[in-house]
């Protein structure tokens, strides 16, 4: 790679097959406190970071679901699997490496994006260690120098009640067991309570006197906050070396890649070639009415503005117009529709002037012919909105009023109502729409509402599946003047899959 990435000691490379390996590649899991050596191609880099943040994002979507423990611990590691893990060990140590070291670069800028990278981080390494063998774990331990006190002798004996209480208090009753036998030791060690404020948060430990004593089991919290501070520092360090020298020096190859990493949207992109759901073509007459079944509300909220004022500034119209192709409405419908939309106000030859070359442009016929995308929640979530705009997400830019209000005017339950304002006006805005989704569907949102166009593929699988007639038993013969099974119109069904990646 280039050479600013020797100069800042943040290379990443494949190890030659003939010569040493460094220290890093010696193990499944890695402090990263050093880079290995080499060079890499900016597409490989890119690819691997990409594989790396689907991973991340995976682990802060377990998360905002609540997902704890052994089914956290399971989900990651199946992650890590499936987007970190090559044909060889030697090719999964160094991916591993390239993917964190790159992201490192993206993540780094801002305060906000270090801490979202340092929390995502410490998870993975955490569930990572977790999964390593015992012997493993202290084999990593010795070779990272993690000098731990084992608690043993009188003290050990004094406490070894208390220490009892706590194991039997967290449910761990088989060590609890374990740990009562007189032969019993190394079972715990004595660190200062700072260096487990997680273990402190969930009462996982006996304290006293400042010190916490740690059981074999929760070893990983002790290696995760070491873990922890060495990426912080990093982190800010490489913060300071981006804005002084790397961004500029990078300008025009590394640094556009390194800067869209941080907003990078994983899922499907809604353009030409994407599923569109149900229907496949959606025509101009038809928006009215697809509007107010399965718009997600930044998209209801700029439809009904646009039909309103028979005008939407141009923020709007790019946002709603990337939408509606994203559904499956044809260029010449979507001429149809803007056309008709601004008729109160706008005459058939200047909207031909001033408007239509716009709609053409969205649709790759006018200036750089680009293939344009609907925007995602992220990207919508991004956009600096003016005061009494209908562009932009309604759950960051609408008051707690004007949001119960809409809502109420969409028949949510009141419970529903609650959570979704609730969520917003905690920043959750995703999570907003996610509840607002179930409110009104009447149904689970497994996976979260990342996109409009899936909030709205997925309401169309809902509606479509309501309109389905109910099955007759199994056997049940059909008989003249027997009432027969009622339609499912209005019963949705109990979960519904949302598709995000």
């Amino acid at each position: 790679m280039s050479a600013w990435l020797e100069r800042q000691q943040a290379r990443t490379i494949r190890p030659a097959a003939d010569g040493p390996v460094e220290d890093i590649t010696h193990q499944r899991i890695s402090l990263y406190k050093e880079p290995p050596s080499g060079e890499v191609c900016i597409e490989e880099c890119e690819r691997f970071a990409i594989d790396r943040l689907r991973v991340l994002k995976g682990i802060e979507e377990a998360k905002t679901k609540g997902f704890k423990g052994d089914q956290l611990h399971g989900l990651v590691i199946q992650l890590a699997d499936k987007h970190l893990k090559c044909a060889t060990a030697e090719e999964t140590r160094w991916k591993d490496a390239v993917s964190h070291f790159v992201l490192r670069l993206a993540y780094c800028r801002t305060e906000d994006l270090r801490r979202w990278f340092l929390l995502q981080e410490c998870e993975l390494f955490r569930c990572r260690f977790k999964n390593e063998m015992p012997t493993s774990q202290v084999e990593f331990m010795r070779r990272h120098n993690f000098a731990y006190e084992a608690l043993a002798g009188e003290e050990y004996q004094g406490l070894k009640a208390d220490l009892v209480k706590v194991q039997e208090s967290v449910g761990n009753f088989a060590f609890a067991a374990e740990i009562k036998q007189p032969t019993s030791k190394d079972a715990f060690f004595k660190v200062p309570f700072e260096q487990v404020p997680d273990l402190v948060a969930s009462r996982r430990v006996l304290l006293r006197g400042g010190a916490a004593f740690v059981s074999r089991h929760e070893v990983a919290s002790l290696v995760v906050g070491h873990f922890r501070a060495g990426l912080s520092h990093s982190l800010a360090l490489t913060a300071r070396r981006w804005a002084a020298s790397i961004a500029d020096e990078e300008a025009e190859r590394l640094t556009p890649v390194v800067l869209s990493l941080s907003e990078r949207y994983l899922g499907p992109d809604y353009g030409d070639g994407a599923p569109k759901g149900p229907q496949d073509v959606v025509m101009a007459a038809q928006i009215p009415a697809l509007a107010k079944q399965s718009f997600p509300l930044c998209m209801q909220n700029m439809h009904s503005r646009l039909h309103a004022d028979s005008h939407l500034k141009h923020f709007g119209r790019l946002e709603l117009g990337l939408f509606l192709k994203g559904i499956g409405l044809p260029m010449e419908e979507a001429m149809k529709f803007w056309r008709a939309e601004f008729g109160p106000k706008i005459s058939g030859e200047k909207f031909d002037k001033e408007y239509a070359y716009n709609v053409r442009y969205n649709y790759a016929k006018e200036g750089k012919r680009t293939d344009y995308t609907p925007y995602s929640c992220k990207k919508i979530i991004s956009i600096p909105v003016p005061k009494n705009e209908a562009f932009g997400c309604p759950y960051k830019t609408l008051s707690p009023a004007d949001l119960t209000e809409q809502l109420r005017a969409m028949r949510l339950p009141p419970r529903s109502v609650e959570e979704v304002v609730a969520k917003a006006r905690g920043g959750h805005f995703q999570l907003a729409c996610m509840a607002e989704y179930e409110g009104r569907h009447s149904c689970l949102c497994d996976e979260g509402i990342n996109h409009p166009n899936q909030y709205y593929d997925e309401s169309r699988k809902v509606f479509l599946e309501q309109q389905k007639p109910a099955e007759p038993a199994t056997g049940a013969a059909l008989q003249p003047g027997v009432p027969q099974a009622k339609s499912a119109i209005g019963t949705p069904p109990s979960i519904v899959t949302v598709s995000a990646t």
